[in-house]
């Protein structure tokens, strides 16, 4: 459901209804002389009541479960799913990762919530109701009853790269503390599954539920920053499985290779109460994004998927150059302006891409990522579409938002192109500038 930007009202008058406003709103009560107005709250966005409004957004049958249901899942793969011509089939029960904030905001609007796409120019609003249900991590009785229910046909993951809890292999990191804890819930049975920590040990759990429930077979689809993301997720899970004596429960699984992108900034207050404004509701689980978004797929959906390609999703069968561009050349480029940005005093993504020094650091680590990107994707046009993204300062993509868990970061990111410069005789020069960068944020307590 798309809205049009609301007009600002006369001080006469009450503001006209628009597209996704409550119509015919109560009238202000009459001022008292003397006093100040107090203006009327807007009502809280629900399902229910932009039914009553007319604009009825029906809840589709769940048949996607995502984990990590934060804001970037909101933006990309809840968006898409909206926007496919079959979303009428295709309901989403979300579940959060570390925190349950998400399922908090989202649960009480029956899972309806508001994009706020920012372009240049100006704000567009828009709907979303392909989320059903939103539930914290800790539900984990209703997750496992949703991987058992053979209508549920995917799984989809966005759980940061530090929720794979991966060693510097690549591999699960059996010495993690909580995998150690959760490995062994795992093989104590039931009723300590019921406190695991990670979310891959979840997924073991709901999938052997699957299994002996003969659902059926199913797809994990993994929506985060990893190299062979598809390979990574069924290593590690299948790890967790065999050491619990769970494994069959990937028998029947398969994993789907992506490789997404939406810049999505932090949602501030200000934006909440932008939405209030422009929309007429009061939506506390309004999220930002960038008007761009790009989802490619590589895989198999043996019990069928939404047909995301209809809303502008890209479905290949080498998904591995697509991957490579973006963790190395979008990923890597983030993380050079994320140290250099903060090592110079500055808070945004579009403050440190005008600083001549910052994009002088961006474009030498360029010239060495585009080395190290297979020659068949283009790497010129997609830099140049790259810089008029981050020059949009209206999308406040806070430095500190992407200086998080920054060791893992580059060593998928920075690391491939520095050990493919010194592959071919050079010095990767820009490539460790970066790390070096990364080193002094860190002595300066920039970041952790």
């Amino acid at each position: 459901m798309t809205l049009d930007p609301l007009k600002l009202p006369t001080p006469a008058k009450l503001p006209e209804p628009v597209e996704g406003s409550t119509p015919n709103p109560p009238k202000l009560p009459e001022p008292v002389e003397g006093s100040t107005p107090t203006p009327t709250p807007a009502p809280r966005l629900t399902r229910a009541r932009l039914a009553d409004a007319g604009r009825a957004l029906p809840a589709p049958p769940v048949r996607i479960v995502h984990v990590g249901a934060g804001a970037f899942h909101r933006t990309h793969q809840a968006w898409f799913t909206a926007r496919a011509s079959d979303a009428a089939d295709w309901g989403i029960a979300a579940f959060t990762g570390r925190s349950p904030d998400v399922a908090d905001r989202l649960a009480p609007q029956g899972g309806v919530f508001t994009l706020v796409e920012r372009g240049p120019e100006g704000d567009r609003f828009e709907q979303v109701g392909s989320i059903v249900e939103a539930h914290p991590a800790a539900r984990i009785d209703r997750f496992v009853e949703l991987l058992a229910d053979p209508a549920v046909a995917v799984v989809t993951l966005t759980i940061t790269e530090a929720g794979y809890r991966l060693g510097l292999d690549g591999t699960i990191d059996l010495t993690d503390s909580s995998v150690a804890h959760d490995l062994a819930a795992l093989r104590a049975g039931a009723v300590a599954s019921a406190r695991l920590r990670t979310p891959l040990a979840r997924i073991v759990l709901g999938l052997a539920a699957r299994r002996r429930a003969q659902a059926g077979p199913i797809a994990i689809v993994s929506c985060d920053n990893l190299p062979d993301n598809a390979r990574i997720t069924r290593d590690a899970l299948r790890s967790l499985a065999d050491m619990a004596g769970l494994g069959y429960a990937l028998d029947t699984a398969s994993f789907v290779a992506t490789s997404v992108d939406r810049i999505t900034p932090h949602t501030t207050a200000a934006d909440l109460d932008e939405v209030e404004a422009r929309t007429g509701w009061r939506d506390e689980a309004a999220v930002v994004a960038e008007p761009f978004a790009d989802w490619t797929l590589s895989g198999e959906f043996p019990a069928g998927r939404p047909a995301w390609d209809t809303a502008g999703a890209r479905f290949v069968d080498r998904i591995e150059p697509f991957e490579q561009r973006k963790l190395l050349v979008l990923n890597g480029g983030h993380l050079v302006l994320a140290f250099e940005g903060l090592l110079r005093g500055h808070t945004t993504v579009a403050d440190a891409v005008a600083d001549p020094a910052c994009r002088s650091a961006l474009d030498a680590f360029w010239t060495e990522a585009a080395r190290a990107v297979a020659r068949d994707v283009d790497t010129v046009d997609y830099r140049r579409a790259l810089i008029e993204r981050f020059e949009n300062r209206r999308i406040e993509h806070r430095l500190a938002q992407i200086a998080v868990d920054t060791a893992t970061k580059l060593r998928l990111r920075v690391q491939p192109v520095i050990e493919a410069e010194r592959a071919a005789g050079r010095d990767a020069a820009a490539s460790t500038a970066v790390v070096d960068a990364w080193h002094r944020c860190r002595r300066a307590g920039l970041i952790e």
